[in-house]
């Protein structure tokens, strides 16, 4: 594993945003949603695809924490241009579980 200092860690803008809406990304070559994340005031509402539908259905989406890179360059996925990189952990079966703060924190909150 390659050590990386400070200062490239603070490179990466990890914000806490809210789920506002999460649909199927029908259009997918695998199967995905589309979320609209709310990262606050600051950023505002950011498109993403995520592969997440073995764990999670849409409506239970709406209204979660996730975390996110905002600031890597924006991406188009088929239709959809993605504005941010919602992460999460492969689990043993190589599902994807969301990276989800444990308690409520105010979107926008970056992770340091």
């Amino acid at each position: 594993m390659q050590e990386i200092g400070w200062d490239d860690f603070m490179k990466v803008e990890l914000r806490v945003g809210r789920v506002v809406s999460a649909s199927v990304f029908a259009e997918a070559r695998k199967p995905a949603y589309v979320l609209h994340v709310d990262f606050g005031e600051e950023i505002g509402v950011r498109k993403s695809s995520a592969q997440i539908t073995h764990h999670y259905q849409p409506d239970e989406l709406v209204g979660r924490l996730v975390v996110a890179v905002v600031n890597f360059p924006r991406k188009q996925i088929g239709p959809l241009m993605s504005e941010c990189l919602v992460t999460g952990f492969h689990d043993a079966n190589g599902h994807v579980a969301l990276c989800v703060p444990d308690k409520d924190v105010p979107p926008g909150t970056r992770l340091l």
